[in-house]
Formats: structure tokens, C-alpha cells, sequence
């Protein structure tokens, strides 16, 4: 499956249509780095200067950044950007193996590369914020200055960072969000992406529906979890604060359910959307 390209029919075909892997391994890098600095650097902009104002506006930020970078690079990779996406490529529509892995490793570099050029650029910002509140890098409550880079549940700005706020969404509330939310991204990747769709948009308005689907979801789940939706949103940006002072806030993290709710979540989730399509595109009547 691609963003733009539609479902390969079989193993073979998709092998002739594919982009070389250095076309697509640079595809993804550049696209997921797109993702990721509009994502993630809306956060940062809203968490540490309160450029933002309120959830939606963020939301919107990250429906932007997802439609330029498909427009950017869906010709070089499919742009996935995605590690969610990409597996469900390989499960469903048989990605080769070499590709899937390329493909993960460019999602991962990117999402790496952006994070640390936004806190080259947001350096300061950060630790005023973080002296206003004293937090202490790495310390207690610090959730609050690292949910700028990877996330956590329920999200810190929302419901704090003690534990009468952990009660508020457990590791397995947090896992069914993040399980939900992807499986309904994968879903309408799928189905806006589908040959089978005669209702499908244009191609040239794909990206934007696939953005503000993006947005959508994030305006619900994100109160519990900060909606990440992608592994490498979350991981990338994560090891990145682990190794700028936040260590075991980043990884493991005060609960250590990142590895299963931002991980294990949303690539459980793109399966049984990406599914779920697919059956439905089965049962669709032929004509």
C-alpha cells in the first residue's frame, strides 16, 4: 500500500512499480523528517511558548505537515512515513522484507534527524520553560518539558504527572487508543488509496484527506495518550530525549508502557484497519 499509488495487485507487479531503495529509503527519511518537524514542532511551540491555542490548532499543525510530506515524496517511496503503514504493505499487499526493513530504518532517521534540529532551535525555549516550572531534567514530573518530544498517558499537559493522574487511562486504556486510533488511520489510508474505491478523492487530494484524518483522530485520542498513531513519531523523537538529559523519563518512562502503547499499539492497529478495509473492498458489490 502507498499514500498516493493505491494497492499493488501482485508481488510482482509491485516489485516493477516500486521506486529503487535509495530513491525510497531518501523518500522516507525526507517524509517522515516533514512529519515530524510540523508534528512535533507544533508541540513544541505550544508546550513551550503556548504559540498555540488549544488542541485543534496543534491537531491542524500535524494535518499540514502529513499532507506535505506525501506531497513531497509519495513519488520517491509511496510515503509512508509510517511504520504502521508499511507493515501493513508487507502483510497485505507483500512488500518484500529488504524493503520493509529499509523503509523502517529511513521512518526512524528521519523522525531522529527532525527532533534534533527542532531542539536546536528550541534549546532555550525548553529550558526556560522548564525553570519557570522547576522541573528538573530528567527528575520527577519532567513528562511535562519530555511530551515534547515522545509522549506519554494520560498526556501531561492535561492531567498532570502524578499518580492520581496515571489513574486516569491505565497502560491498557492507553494501548486500546493508541490500537484504535491507528486501525481507524489505516482504515482511511486504505480506503482513500484503494483502486477498488470509486468514491476515492483525486490524487491530488488525497494528502489532504489523509491530513485531516490525521487531525481528527488526533483531537480525540491526544487528551489520553498525545495521540502518536506512528512508531517512529514516538521512538525517534524519545531516543533523542533520552540522550539530551531526560534519560529514564524517555525510555523506559515513569509507567514503562511506552514500548507496548506507542510501539506495539499503533502497528496492531494499522493490521486490523488495513484489514478491515480490505475485507469490506472483498464484500464490495462488482460492477
Amino acid at each position: 500500500m502507498t499514500a498516493i499509488d493505491g494497492d499493488s495487485q501482485v508481488a510482482e507487479e509491485a516489485q516493477t512499480k516500486s521506486p529503487s531503495l535509495v530513491s525510497a529509503a531518501a523518500g522516507e527519511l525526507a517524509g517522515t523528517f516533514i512529519l515530524v518537524f510540523f508534528g512535533v514542532g507544533a508541540v513544541q511551540a505550544a508546550v513551550a511558548t503556548g504559540a498555540q491555542a488549544g488542541l485543534w490548532q496543534v491537531a491542524v499543525v500535524w494535518a499540514i505537515g502529513v499532507s506535505l510530506a506525501i506531497y513531497a515524496t509519495a513519488a520517491y517511496s509511496g510515503a509512508h512515513i509510517n511504520p504502521a503503514i508499511t507493515l501493513v504493505a508487507f502483510v497485505y499487499d507483500r512488500m518484500p522484507v529488504v524493503r520493509v526493513l529499509v523503509y523502517w530504518a529511513a521512518q526512524m532517521a528521519g523522525a531522529m534527524l527532525a527532533a534534533l534540529v527542532l531542539y536546536a532551535m528550541f534549546a532555550e525555549a525548553i529550558v526556560e520553560f522548564e525553570r519557570q516550572r522547576g522541573l528538573l531534567r530528567g527528575g520527577p514530573g519532567s513528562e511535562l518539558s519530555a511530551m515534547m518530544f515522545g509522549e506519554y498517558f494520560p498526556n501531561p499537559a492535561v492531567f498532570g504527572t502524578d499518580e492520581t493522574a496515571w489513574r486516569v487511562v491505565s497502560l491498557e486504556r492507553a494501548f486500546v487508543a493508541e490500537m484504535i486510533g491507528t486501525a481507524m488511520l489505516a482504515f482511511m489510508v486504505s480506503a482513500l488509496t484503494s483502486e477498488q474505491n470509486m468514491a476515492r478523492p483525486p490524487a491530488g487530494i488525497t494528502a489532504v484527506m489523509i491530513g485531516l484524518t490525521v487531525a481528527a483522530i488526533i483531537s480525540i485520542v491526544a487528551p489520553l495518550t498525545q495521540a502518536a498513531l506512528n512508531p517512529a513519531r514516538d521512538l525517534g523523537p524519545r531516543v533523542v530525549a533520552y540522550f539530551l538529559g531526560w534519560g529514564e523519563i524517555a525510555i523506559p518512562g515513569p509507567r514503562n508502557g511506552w514500548l507496548i502503547v506507542y510501539v506495539a499499539g499503533p502497528l496492531v492497529g494499522g493490521l486490523i484497519g488495513g484489514g478491515l478495509q480490505r475485507l469490506l473492498a472483498k464484500a464490495a458489490p462488482k460492477g
